[in-house]
């Protein structure tokens, strides 16, 4: 959960009255967050660089509070003060409506082509006539940075860039060119760098370098100018100094440039509703009834009843007189509503949870493993006192695991492939776990020998029509690799399991990966016709980069069942 942390003085002054700790703490609770601790500028500096650093620090009282993590309108202290406000019914919910300028022309940013190789949407608004304050200020900038950590996902998906209107002029143009050909000066320098020298200059800066991997190894980068040529920002690194906001900024252009935009649509929504009355987009309305609501909570409220908590919550609402249907605006500040199942938790909240009555459940039923999900435990504590240690590997692999280093043709293995994998580690479902428990005893080749892995997993294989799962148990032995070792353990878990003789063929016609043990076929205990057991090549071991001896188990738990 995100942690805001605001100054007790201006939270209060903002709700309209002191609270003391444990009455804050309890409204906190009664909205669903948490006041996770109260401390002050002093402590938490001494806390993390030393006493002789806190000696000047501020004794202001501060409140870390834990908000939901899909909750961004309370990532800031307006938008945590006005959800309060409407839950105490001492403000109305707010209705945020988009407006145009005086002048009757709206701003343009013109997206062009060019920004497809890179970061192709870009979103932008503009806040008019604010009057900004030192801690609304700094309220403004802490929330561009706690959205760039959440939704945002460290700028990799969203980056916002906020500048002062009155310094430059429209319409805006988002494009993308070769980092050579980018040249202003940055925020906060003094000369001009050319983007090539800006990834050089910032490899050192504690705070920008984390986001220069974004773009750094594309061919072109991205850059926002208006319409004289400035630039007023090349994201996600830096904006242009020429814009940059200040306490006198009266209006606010804002631009969100991005890989997802239904993410960049949210984020320019938050900016824009915590500082100003007006919206980029207005509400959009969805019906329930509240015979719903009722149910799903477990109360028996009216549906005027209903319709009050929810606009407590900042979803204004209205009975409709249609039955006992409710209609509820969603303002974009909710960007966590898509569901009924989410206006449902808000009445849940609104109602408080400490007052649903208790009842005991019209159904009751105990819980019970699935038959194979049990076997699977057993075999795993078994293998593990047997001397076994277990080894969790990917389910994606690579083309080559499976096959080639197997000695097998990849159209031969009934492999589920990826349509666009990232990697190439990960091309292909895996079809059997023998190549994860080679490479992990590869990755521990210093360990003291002799090495016992396991894994009881999933395997996939394509079929004509479908795609089938089954669980596989694997087992490996290296430094002896004889079949009597491997082969004793299997003794052991069929004794075990009371699972009597079944026929293992042994041919080396049998499956490719396994050595010849002598030919024909022999009978053994707790393998069936999809098991695999033997001696492992000497080329499949070289080729996993192995140079002892391993004997090898696989096979179909599912049909022991």
């Amino acid at each position: 959960m995100p942690t805001v942390g605001v100054r007790r003085e201006l939270l209060f002054k903002a709700l309209g009255r002191a609270y003391t700790d444990e009455e804050f703490d309890e409204l906190c609770f009664e909205y669903g967050l948490e006041l996770d601790e109260i401390t002050s500028e002093k402590e938490i500096i001494s806390r993390e660089q030393g006493d002789s650093k806190a000696a000047g620090a501020s004794d202001v009282i501060l409140y870390k509070i834990d908000v939901p993590a899909n909750r961004y309108d309370l990532l800031c202290l307006e938008g945590l003060a006005r959800g309060l406000q409407v839950f105490k019914n001492k403000l109305e919910a707010p209705r945020y409506r988009r407006v145009r300028p005086v002048s009757g022309e709206s701003q343009k940013l013109i997206i062009t082509k060019e920004t497809e190789a890179v970061r192709r949407h870009a979103v932008a608004a503009v806040l008019r006539n604010i009057t900004f304050t030192q801690e609304r200020y700094d309220s403004f900038i802490e929330l561009q940075e706690k959205l760039h950590q959440n939704v945002c996902r460290k700028r990799s998906l969203v980056a916002i860039g906020t500048h002062d209107l009155d310094t430059i002029s429209g319409p805006f143009t988002y494009t993308a060119k070769p980092p050579g050909d980018i040249s202003f000066k940055p925020l906060n320098q003094s000369q001009e760098f050319t983007a090539t020298q800006l990834m050089s200059l910032y490899k050192t800066d504690s705070h920008l370098r984390h986001y220069l991997h974004i773009i750094e190894d594309k061919p072109v980068y991205p850059v926002i100018y208006d319409s004289n040529g400035i630039v007023l920002s090349m994201p996600p690194i830096i904006n242009g100094d020429h814009s940059k906001i200040t306490l006198k900024t009266r209006n606010v252009f804002i631009e969100c440039t991005a890989t997802d935009l239904n993410k960049a649509k949210i984020v320019l929504d938050m900016m824009v509703t915590m500082f100003s009355e007006y919206c980029l987009q207005p509400f959009t309305k969805e019906k329930l009834s509240s015979e719903f609501i009722n149910r799903k909570v477990g109360i028996n409220e009216s549906t005027e009843k209903i319709a009050q908590l929810l606009t407590r919550m900042c979803l204004r609402s209205r009975a409709t007189g249609v039955g006992d249907e409710i209609e509820v605006e969603i303002p974009p500040t909710r960007s966590d509503v898509i569901h009924a199942c989410d206006i449902m938790e808000d009445a849940a909240i609104a109602y408080g949870f400490n007052n649903i009555i208790r009842t005991t459940p019209h159904t009751y039923t105990v819980a019970n493993q699935f038959p194979l999900n049990k076997l699977t435990e057993l075999l795993r504590q078994d293998l593990a006192a047997a001397g076994f240690t277990e080894a969790l590997n990917f389910a994606l692999c690579s083309q080559e695991d499976i096959a080639d280093k197997l000695g097998k043709k990849i159209s031969e293995t009934r492999a589920v492939h990826i349509s666009n994998p990232k990697t190439a580690e990960f091309q292909v479902a895996r079809t059997t776990l023998l190549p994860g428990l080679l490479k992990t005893i590869a990755a521990n080749r210093k360990m003291p020998l002799p090495l016992k892995l396991f894994e009881i997993s999933d395997v996939v294989l394509k079929d004509e029509t479908k795609v089938l799962i089954y669980k596989h148990i694997c087992g490996k032995h290296l430094q002896k690799g004889t079949l009597d070792l491997i082969h004793s353990d299997l003794w052991v878990l069929g004794h075990l399991y009371d699972q009597g003789p079944l026929s293992l063929i042994t041919q080396s016609g049998w499956v490719t990966r396994f050595m010849k043990t002598g030919g024909g076929s022999r009978s053994l205990p707790f393998v069936n016709s999809g098991g695999h057991l033997g001696v492992l090549p000497p080329d499949v071991i070289s080729r996993f980069e192995l140079t002892m001896p391993c004997s090898a188990l696989e096979m179909d738990i599912e049909p022991f069942l």
